[in-house]
């Protein structure tokens, strides 16, 4: 019965061995493309926009793991046709020693709540940290960047999005209702 369960569950899931698919079930065939047998084997990093984010969000995903044994977060994936898409991840290690070893992870299409807007890594870590609530002084210590510059991508990622103000932009970026 359990496989019946993940294989039809109505959200993609996929099960990790350091961060590689070893199997994958029909939703998430349907939500990333292709075949079920296109998914053995295959890298998770094949599936984000660039190695950088591969990297990024894996050490920010490894460093929350190793704290709590799960991580979830939206981010920009790419489909096995190479289209861009917003989705809403969640992962449960279930090896806590060792979190990326062996885990379960649940993949959602959120685009047609968000629609991907083209943006430069730089642009995603700033309105990343604009979601969380940081000032354009605390991104740009986080960031290693002048507090002018984060001003300076926060004004691009208002006209990319169609934002007048702050509030709105950061309600766009998450989803929220306006």
């Amino acid at each position: 019965m359990s496989d019946i369960a993940f294989q039809n569950a109505p959200i993609g899931l996929v099960e990790l061995e350091n961060r590689v698919i070893r199997r994958a079930n029909l939703c998430f065939v349907r939500i990333f493309r292709g075949a079920p047998a296109d998914y053995e084997d295959r890298p998770l990093r094949d599936f984000y926009p660039s190695e950088a984010e591969f990297e990024r969000i894996g050490a920010r995903g490894l460093a929350a793991m190793r704290e709590t044994g799960e991580y979830h977060d939206e981010r920009i994936m790419r489909r096995a046709d190479g289209d861009l898409f917003w989705c809403r991840v969640r992962g449960q290690s279930l090896t806590p020693e060792n979190p990326f070893r062996h885990g379960i992870w649940s993949f959602a299409d959120i685009s047609d709540e968000r629609p991907v807007v083209h943006l430069t890594p730089r642009e995603r870590e700033v309105a990343i940290l604009t979601c969380r609530g940081l000032s354009a002084k605390e991104i740009g210590v986080d960031l290693a960047l002048s507090y002018r510059t984060v001003e300076a991508h926060r004004a691009r990622l208002l006209e990319k999005f169609g934002a007048r103000k702050l509030p709105e932009l950061v309600a766009k970026l998450s989803g929220m209702p306006l």
